[in-house]
């Protein structure tokens, strides 16, 4: 997950725990010494709620985004491929020589997705949220991203209407695995599997893509007001 090459200075990312009794709480896979403290969970912490950011704007962008029925964001990912690495899609372990360097654990479809969804909503991208110049980032599950999404979608008074993603990839073949990683990003967004589409494509051998050197994704995500 690249850092956006955007940079805007007045918006800031302070950390508070904010209660969402509707959410599960979260599993961080972060080294625990490297969360600041309301990022850190012990065992004692069973029910603490789940940790959230505050997105806090600047006064010359505070005007909020106008409040419409619907709302669409699109989102893209691209990863390098190297061996010695997980290949990690929608949350599920595919068995492949290659996987994702990143600075996370390089989920490209889980990546797009919450940017699709932050898109839509009007917000930084994941690469200002999440920056992979941040060390407590380092190795996280890409899980952690969707359900801040989420939190930050159901919080602006917006669901999912569907959702509709597109894998790049030249191996391995995902045939086998479609439904898996459908039914498991169905659960991170909390909707209907019917609502979730899952597409694979080969780059028919052309460029990094087409040699089995990256994987890239793209989501369209339409939002409906609650």
């Amino acid at each position: 997950m690249a850092a956006s090459s955007i940079t805007t200075s007045a918006i800031l990312f302070p950390f508070a725990t904010t209660p969402k009794s509707s959410h599960r709480l979260l599993s961080f896979p972060c080294k625990p010494d490297t969360l600041p403290p309301t990022l850190r969970l012990s065992a004692s912490a069973a029910s603490t709620p789940t940790p959230s950011i505050q997105i806090e704007k600047s006064e010359a962008s505070s005007t909020p985004s106008k409040v419409l029925p619907f709302r669409v964001g699109h989102g893209f990912d691209l990863h390098r491929l190297e061996p010695g690495y997980p290949l990690i899609i929608g949350g599920i372990n595919i068995p492949h020589e290659r996987g994702c360097e990143a600075h996370s654990d390089g989920d490209v479809l889980l990546h797009c997705v919450v940017d699709a969804i932050l898109g839509a909503l009007g917000l930084p991208d994941i690469g200002q949220i999440f920056p992979d110049s941040d060390p407590k980032w380092k190795g996280c599950d890409s899980s952690v991203f969707i359900k801040e999404s989420v939190r930050l979608m159901h919080e602006a008074g917006y669901e999912i209407g569907n959702l509709d993603a597109t894998l790049i990839l030249q191996r391995p073949k995902l045939s086998p695995h479609k439904d898996t990683i459908k039914a498991n990003l169905s659960a991170l967004l909390g909707v209907d599997p019917s609502v979730v589409n899952i597409k694979a494509k080969t780059h028919e051998k052309v460029d990094s893509l087409g040699e089995n050197r990256s994987i890239a994704a793209h989501t369209v995500v339409l939002l409906m007001k609650k």
